[in-house]
């Protein structure tokens, strides 16, 4: 199964939600397809600009290396290696990024930035775990 546009579309929508009710401030929210290119996005009013590209690698990291983004810190750091020895410049470490799978399958990645890296990574968790 693929990840539909209505699918990413509600994760966005979502996230907008718990990032103004449960933590009260802006974010950039980034969807992406299995392949790591853009299903989704959304820039809340009062996000930093710089979140956006953020957001966007944050997502590109969690579907292309099937992994979240703190998994992906913690292979780099247990490896001794860079993002940069993956040769994709999309890559990043920042948590704030999950994948999302359908069963065992990456059907796609999501990337939240605007807060604490910690906080962006509970929004990308709990849309990973959303029904699809």
């Amino acid at each position: 199964m693929e990840l539909s546009l209505q699918a990413a579309e509600a994760m966005v929508h979502r996230a907008v939600a718990e990032a103004g009710t449960r933590f009260g401030r802006p974010v950039c929210v980034a969807v992406c397809d299995q392949y790591g290119f853009l299903l989704a996005f959304n820039r809340m009013d009062g996000a930093p600009v710089r979140c956006i590209q953020i957001s966007m690698c944050k997502a590109h990291t969690a579907a292309r290396m099937g992994m979240d983004t703190s998994a992906f810190a913690a292979r780099l750091q247990r490896e001794n290696l860079s993002p940069g020895a993956f040769c994709d410049d999309k890559l990043t470490e920042m948590p704030g990024g999950a994948t999302l799978k359908e069963g065992a399958r990456v059907i796609g990645g999501v990337g939240i930035s605007g807060l604490a890296p910690a906080e962006d990574q509970v929004i990308a968790e709990l849309l990973a775990g959303m029904e699809r």
